[in-house]
């Protein structure tokens, strides 16, 4: 990241539900990374004005690392506060994540994922993020300064 800019973020509040839990009552460790997708995707409509435009660009966004330390347990019909925030973009997609307890504020997990530019016409990896994805993110922060 490029020194002196804000990180962009972006949070969301759900509430888990029956089928994300295990059957001891909490949420099934797979199951949070549909907590994070949603995060994410509210912080990619910052950055693009549709999420359909990310889509669209020519680029898929696969990812291919993922990290994540389950603190408290999260029990199913409980409210949670998803932050996602995005922390490299220049060469990969690095976005971090963390899951609070609504009511109290309790950090109950934290992860991050990594994702990379892969061209849909040629189905190869850059090396680089494409101009398509860091002239947003560069405008984004002159707007937000």
């Amino acid at each position: 990241m490029k020194e002196n800019m804000t990180h962009i973020s972006a949070e969301v509040t759900m509430v888990t539900s029956f089928q994300d839990a295990d059957p001891m009552g909490v949420v099934y460790h797979g199951n949070y990374f549909r907590f994070f997708e949603e995060a994410r995707r509210i912080l990619m409509t910052k950055i693009f004005d549709r999420y359909q435009d990310l889509m669209d660009s020519g680029y898929v966004w696969p990812v291919i690392d993922t990290r994540v330390k389950y603190i408290k347990p999260i029990p199913f019909h409980h409210q949670i506060r998803v932050s996602a925030t995005l922390t490299e973009w220049e060469n990969r997609v690095r976005v971090d994540y963390v899951i609070y307890d609504a009511q109290t504020g309790q950090r109950m997990t934290k992860a991050h994922t990594v994702q990379v530019a892969v061209s849909t016409d040629s189905g190869e990896m850059c090396f680089v993020s494409p101009t398509i994805f860091t002239d947003k993110v560069e405008t984004w922060h002159a707007v937000n300064k």
